[in-house]
């Protein structure tokens, strides 16, 4: 278990931390008491998460009906689109190093892309249009690239809302297997702009 924390609420989260067994700290009823905590300091929970790390002995490049090609930074420009807003980040692009594309003739289709969020770790995002879903696409872009990541000699992770069993389904289908959990505490007016509850 590692907090970190700003020096407000230091003492809630020492005090939580200490409470419960470790595996209890992310779910309820237990969060509700840190949640009750945090309120008086004007912060909320917000983004609860499941990070995932290759299985080796399982991961394997996986296909699909349609062409795959590598894509580097400098063909992503004109991809910061909504549709593709899980495998690129708009307000991160300089940290979107590699990716790969699932066409259909020259119509881009899917996308996996990944982000050099620390000095040895590359986080994979996926996105596959609507009309493109559950026909292999997702867990074809995401094993393919876990394996150009893995030739650069980088880690590839993966994230997933806890959630969102269709993500950690992809995730477990192209080689991955969980590792680890987070929780993010936020201002409340960070989760209110969220929610779109600010005028």
């Amino acid at each position: 278990m590692v907090a970190s924390v700003t020096e407000d609420v230091r003492e809630i989260v020492t005090e939580y931390v200490g409470k419960y067994e470790f595996y209890h700290l992310f779910e309820t009823p237990n969060l509700h008491w840190l949640s009750n905590r945090l309120a008086g300091h004007g912060y909320m929970i917000c983004f609860m998460a499941e990070y995932f790390l290759p299985d080796i002995n399982n991961l394997r490049p996986i296909s699909c009906d349609y062409e795959m090609r590598v894509l580097e930074q400098q063909d992503f420009e004109k991809l910061y689109l909504p549709e593709w807003s899980n495998a690129l980040c708009k307000d991160r692009k300089h940290l979107d190093l590699l990716g790969i594309g699932a066409y259909e003739d020259e119509k881009l289709i899917g996308l996996a892309g990944c982000s050099a969020d620390c000095e040895k770790m590359w986080q994979i995002g996926v996105d596959v249009l609507p009309e493109y879903r559950r026909k292999g696409i997702a867990s074809a872009l995401t094993s393919g690239l876990a394996h150009e990541i893995l030739e650069r000699r980088k880690i590839p992770f993966y994230c997933s809302a806890w959630s969102n069993i269709r993500s950690a389904g992809n995730a477990v289908k192209s080689g991955f297997i969980p590792a680890w959990v987070e929780m993010t505490i936020k201002p409340k007016s960070i989760v209110d702009e969220i929610n779109g509850e600010v005028k």
